[in-house]
Protein backbone atom coordinates (compact mmCIF):
# COMPACT_ATOMS: atom_id res chain seq x y z
CA UNK A 1 0.00 0.00 0.00
CA UNK A 2 1.17 3.74 -1.04
CA UNK A 3 2.57 5.88 2.03
CA UNK A 4 -0.45 6.92 3.68
CA UNK A 5 -3.00 4.28 2.70
CA UNK A 6 -5.19 5.23 -0.07
CA UNK A 7 -6.32 8.09 -2.08
CA UNK A 8 -9.34 9.75 -3.08
CA UNK A 9 -8.42 12.27 -6.69
CA UNK A 10 -10.56 14.20 -8.11
CA UNK A 11 -10.12 16.07 -11.59
CA UNK A 12 -13.03 18.94 -11.47
CA UNK A 13 -13.11 19.92 -15.19
CA UNK A 14 -15.55 22.00 -17.33
CA UNK A 15 -17.55 18.84 -18.30
CA UNK A 16 -16.78 16.26 -16.23
CA UNK A 17 -15.85 15.52 -12.79
CA UNK A 18 -12.92 12.28 -13.04
CA UNK A 19 -12.81 10.94 -9.16
CA UNK A 20 -10.16 8.08 -8.51
CA UNK A 21 -9.39 6.02 -5.76
CA UNK A 22 -5.78 5.06 -5.78
CA UNK A 23 -3.44 2.61 -4.21
CA UNK A 24 -0.25 4.57 -5.34
CA UNK A 25 0.02 4.57 -8.81
CA UNK A 26 -2.45 1.65 -9.48
CA UNK A 27 -5.96 2.86 -9.66
CA UNK A 28 -8.60 0.73 -8.16
CA UNK A 29 -11.57 2.31 -9.06
CA UNK A 30 -12.33 5.69 -11.61
CA UNK A 31 -15.73 7.10 -12.43
CA UNK A 32 -16.58 10.23 -14.53
CA UNK A 33 -19.33 12.48 -13.75
CA UNK A 34 -21.01 15.62 -15.22
CA UNK A 35 -19.71 19.06 -13.30
CA UNK A 36 -23.25 20.26 -12.40
CA UNK A 37 -22.32 23.59 -10.50
CA UNK A 38 -25.55 23.80 -8.54
CA UNK A 39 -24.43 20.08 -6.44
CA UNK A 40 -24.03 21.14 -2.50
CA UNK A 41 -21.42 19.79 -0.37
CA UNK A 42 -24.11 17.60 0.85
CA UNK A 43 -24.54 15.92 -2.50
CA UNK A 44 -21.15 15.17 -3.16
CA UNK A 45 -20.51 13.68 0.26
CA UNK A 46 -23.46 11.53 -0.58
CA UNK A 47 -21.58 10.53 -4.16
CA UNK A 48 -18.27 9.87 -2.37
CA UNK A 49 -20.53 7.52 -0.20
CA UNK A 50 -22.13 5.75 -2.99
CA UNK A 51 -19.26 5.32 -5.15
CA UNK A 52 -16.46 4.92 -2.57
CA UNK A 53 -18.53 2.71 -0.58
CA UNK A 54 -16.13 -0.17 -0.93
CA UNK A 55 -13.45 2.19 0.36
CA UNK A 56 -14.85 4.15 3.00
CA UNK A 57 -13.28 3.14 5.77
CA UNK A 58 -9.26 3.04 4.26
CA UNK A 59 -10.36 6.08 2.82
CA UNK A 60 -11.60 7.42 6.42
CA UNK A 61 -8.67 6.11 7.89
CA UNK A 62 -6.08 7.66 5.20
CA UNK A 63 -7.91 11.08 5.09
CA UNK A 64 -6.10 11.43 1.73
CA UNK A 65 -7.57 13.79 -1.03
CA UNK A 66 -6.44 15.92 -3.25
CA UNK A 67 -8.24 18.17 -5.96
CA UNK A 68 -7.73 19.66 -8.89
CA UNK A 69 -9.96 21.94 -10.32
CA UNK A 70 -10.59 24.63 -12.98
CA UNK A 71 -14.04 25.06 -11.86
CA UNK A 72 -13.51 27.58 -8.95
CA UNK A 73 -17.15 27.72 -8.15
CA UNK A 74 -17.46 24.02 -7.74
CA UNK A 75 -13.83 23.53 -5.75
CA UNK A 76 -14.66 25.01 -2.45
CA UNK A 77 -18.38 21.98 -2.29
CA UNK A 78 -15.56 19.33 -2.73
CA UNK A 79 -13.44 20.62 -0.64
CA UNK A 80 -16.14 20.82 2.00
CA UNK A 81 -17.63 17.10 1.27
CA UNK A 82 -14.06 15.72 1.79
CA UNK A 83 -13.47 17.43 5.17
CA UNK A 84 -16.84 16.34 6.08
CA UNK A 85 -17.12 13.07 4.98
CA UNK A 86 -13.74 12.06 5.39
CA UNK A 87 -11.86 14.07 7.94
CA UNK A 88 -9.64 15.34 5.18
CA UNK A 89 -7.00 18.39 4.99
CA UNK A 90 -7.60 18.07 0.40
CA UNK A 91 -4.58 18.92 -0.93
CA UNK A 92 -6.09 21.52 -3.66
CA UNK A 93 -3.25 21.83 -6.58
CA UNK A 94 -2.25 24.99 -7.82
CA UNK A 95 1.22 26.54 -8.74
CA UNK A 96 2.19 27.41 -4.97
CA UNK A 97 2.92 23.95 -4.22
CA UNK A 98 6.29 22.15 -4.70
CA UNK A 99 5.85 20.31 -8.10
CA UNK A 100 9.08 19.23 -8.26
CA UNK A 101 9.05 21.23 -11.98
CA UNK A 102 9.58 24.71 -12.96
CA UNK A 103 6.89 26.70 -14.62
CA UNK A 104 7.91 28.24 -17.99
CA UNK A 105 4.44 30.25 -18.25
CA UNK A 106 4.87 34.10 -17.97
CA UNK A 107 1.97 33.83 -15.17
CA UNK A 108 2.57 30.33 -13.49
CA UNK A 109 -1.23 30.97 -11.16
CA UNK A 110 -3.20 30.77 -14.90
CA UNK A 111 -1.68 27.57 -15.79
CA UNK A 112 -5.12 24.99 -15.09
CA UNK A 113 -4.76 22.46 -12.10
CA UNK A 114 -5.13 19.49 -14.60
CA UNK A 115 -2.35 20.58 -16.84
CA UNK A 116 0.01 21.03 -13.62
CA UNK A 117 -0.64 16.82 -12.67
CA UNK A 118 -0.54 15.94 -16.33
CA UNK A 119 2.73 17.20 -16.62
CA UNK A 120 4.15 16.38 -13.48
CA UNK A 121 2.63 12.95 -13.99
CA UNK A 122 4.19 12.56 -17.29
CA UNK A 123 7.87 13.47 -16.18
CA UNK A 124 7.47 10.96 -13.38
CA UNK A 125 6.09 8.22 -15.32
CA UNK A 126 6.94 8.38 -18.85
CA UNK A 127 10.44 10.96 -18.90
CA UNK A 128 10.78 13.80 -20.56
CA UNK A 129 10.87 15.68 -23.02
CA UNK A 130 7.08 14.81 -23.31
CA UNK A 131 4.00 16.02 -25.20
CA UNK A 132 0.65 15.54 -22.81
CA UNK A 133 -2.68 15.65 -25.69
CA UNK A 134 -5.33 16.18 -22.85
CA UNK A 135 -8.89 15.44 -24.99
CA UNK A 136 -11.57 17.22 -22.71
CA UNK A 137 -13.78 20.42 -22.99
CA UNK A 138 -10.46 21.45 -24.38
CA UNK A 139 -7.88 19.59 -26.53
CA UNK A 140 -4.73 21.12 -24.33
CA UNK A 141 -1.53 19.63 -25.94
CA UNK A 142 1.45 20.75 -23.26
CA UNK A 143 5.32 20.22 -22.94
CA UNK A 144 7.73 19.13 -20.14
CA UNK A 145 11.40 19.40 -21.03
CA UNK A 146 14.31 20.18 -19.26
CA UNK A 147 12.31 20.01 -15.96
CA UNK A 148 10.09 22.69 -16.86
CA UNK A 149 6.30 22.88 -17.67
CA UNK A 150 7.25 24.91 -21.14
CA UNK A 151 3.62 25.47 -21.79
CA UNK A 152 1.43 24.59 -24.85
CA UNK A 153 -1.79 24.98 -27.12
CA UNK A 154 -5.25 25.05 -26.65
CA UNK A 155 -8.07 24.61 -29.10
CA UNK A 156 -12.00 24.01 -29.14
CA UNK A 157 -12.17 20.17 -27.74
CA UNK A 158 -13.58 17.45 -29.95
CA UNK A 159 -17.32 17.46 -28.52
CA UNK A 160 -17.36 21.35 -27.74
CA UNK A 161 -16.62 21.79 -31.64
CA UNK A 162 -19.09 19.28 -32.86
CA UNK A 163 -21.69 21.12 -30.56
CA UNK A 164 -20.99 24.27 -32.02
CA UNK A 165 -21.19 23.78 -35.16
CA UNK A 166 -24.40 21.53 -34.73
CA UNK A 167 -25.67 24.78 -32.56
CA UNK A 168 -25.06 27.17 -35.83
CA UNK A 169 -26.27 24.70 -38.01
CA UNK A 170 -29.82 24.85 -38.37
CA UNK A 171 -30.22 21.66 -40.33
CA UNK A 172 -27.11 19.09 -39.29
CA UNK A 173 -28.89 17.46 -36.74
CA UNK A 174 -27.43 15.87 -33.27
CA UNK A 175 -24.61 13.13 -33.97
CA UNK A 176 -22.52 10.27 -31.80
CA UNK A 177 -19.13 11.34 -32.40
CA UNK A 178 -17.56 7.99 -33.11
CA UNK A 179 -14.48 6.40 -35.90
CA UNK A 180 -16.69 6.58 -39.64
CA UNK A 181 -15.61 3.86 -41.74
CA UNK A 182 -14.25 6.36 -44.32
CA UNK A 183 -13.57 9.88 -44.79
CA UNK A 184 -15.90 10.48 -47.72
CA UNK A 185 -19.26 10.31 -46.14
CA UNK A 186 -22.03 9.30 -48.36
CA UNK A 187 -24.87 11.05 -45.93
CA UNK A 188 -25.03 14.27 -43.93
CA UNK A 189 -24.23 12.20 -40.98
CA UNK A 190 -20.72 10.45 -42.69
CA UNK A 191 -19.82 13.67 -43.48
CA UNK A 192 -20.34 15.25 -40.12
CA UNK A 193 -18.61 12.12 -38.15
CA UNK A 194 -15.58 11.84 -40.60
CA UNK A 195 -14.79 15.64 -41.07
CA UNK A 196 -15.18 15.45 -36.66
CA UNK A 197 -12.96 12.65 -36.01
CA UNK A 198 -10.15 12.54 -38.47
CA UNK A 199 -10.28 16.80 -38.35
CA UNK A 200 -10.01 16.10 -34.82
CA UNK A 201 -7.12 13.38 -35.16
CA UNK A 202 -5.15 15.09 -38.20
CA UNK A 203 -5.84 18.89 -35.97
CA UNK A 204 -3.52 16.85 -33.17
CA UNK A 205 -0.57 15.64 -35.23
CA UNK A 206 -0.22 18.68 -36.95
CA UNK A 207 0.41 20.55 -33.84
CA UNK A 208 2.54 17.74 -32.06
CA UNK A 209 4.51 18.07 -35.12
CA UNK A 210 4.85 21.84 -35.14
CA UNK A 211 5.92 21.65 -31.08
CA UNK A 212 8.50 18.91 -32.17
CA UNK A 213 9.93 21.31 -34.74
CA UNK A 214 10.09 24.18 -32.57
CA UNK A 215 11.57 22.67 -29.69
CA UNK A 216 13.46 20.72 -31.59
CA UNK A 217 13.16 17.55 -29.73
CA UNK A 218 12.41 14.04 -29.73
CA UNK A 219 9.07 13.81 -27.13
CA UNK A 220 7.27 11.19 -25.93
CA UNK A 221 3.80 11.69 -26.49
CA UNK A 222 0.76 10.83 -24.50
CA UNK A 223 -3.02 11.40 -24.56
CA UNK A 224 -5.38 11.43 -21.68
CA UNK A 225 -8.84 12.39 -21.39
CA UNK A 226 -12.26 11.26 -22.08
CA UNK A 227 -11.89 10.74 -26.22
CA UNK A 228 -7.94 9.75 -25.70
CA UNK A 229 -8.42 6.02 -26.41
CA UNK A 230 -11.00 7.21 -29.62
CA UNK A 231 -8.92 9.16 -31.38
CA UNK A 232 -5.24 7.72 -30.66
CA UNK A 233 -5.45 4.94 -33.18
CA UNK A 234 -5.82 7.25 -36.10
CA UNK A 235 -3.35 9.23 -35.08
CA UNK A 236 0.47 8.93 -36.11
CA UNK A 237 2.34 10.72 -33.53
CA UNK A 238 0.70 9.35 -29.84
CA UNK A 239 2.14 6.42 -28.44
CA UNK A 240 0.60 5.96 -25.22
CA UNK A 241 -3.14 6.58 -23.79
CA UNK A 242 -3.35 6.90 -19.94
CA UNK A 243 -6.56 7.39 -19.11
CA UNK A 244 -6.20 8.26 -15.46
CA UNK A 245 -3.06 10.40 -16.20
CA UNK A 246 -4.27 13.68 -13.98
CA UNK A 247 -5.48 11.22 -11.52
CA UNK A 248 -1.94 10.05 -11.00
CA UNK A 249 -0.14 13.22 -11.02
CA UNK A 250 -2.25 14.16 -8.39
CA UNK A 251 -1.37 10.98 -6.49
CA UNK A 252 2.10 11.82 -7.22
CA UNK A 253 1.63 15.60 -5.56
CA UNK A 254 -0.03 14.25 -2.70
CA UNK A 255 3.10 12.38 -1.79
CA UNK A 256 5.23 15.26 -2.41
CA UNK A 257 3.34 18.09 -0.52
CA UNK A 258 2.37 15.26 2.07
CA UNK A 259 4.38 12.93 3.11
Amino acid sequence: MANGGLLLAVDIGNTNVVLGVLEGQRILEQWRLSSYVGRTSDEISLLFRDLCRDYEKPLSVSRRVAIASVVPTLTPAFVRAAERHYGADPLVVSNDLDLGIEIAYDDPSSVGADRIANAVAARQLYGEPAIIVDLGTATTLDVVANGRYEGGAIVPGVLTSAEELMRRAARLARIEIRRPDRVVGRTTEESMQAGIYFGAVGQIDALVRRIVAEMKFKPHVIATGGLASLVAGDSETIETVDDALTLKGLEILYERNRR
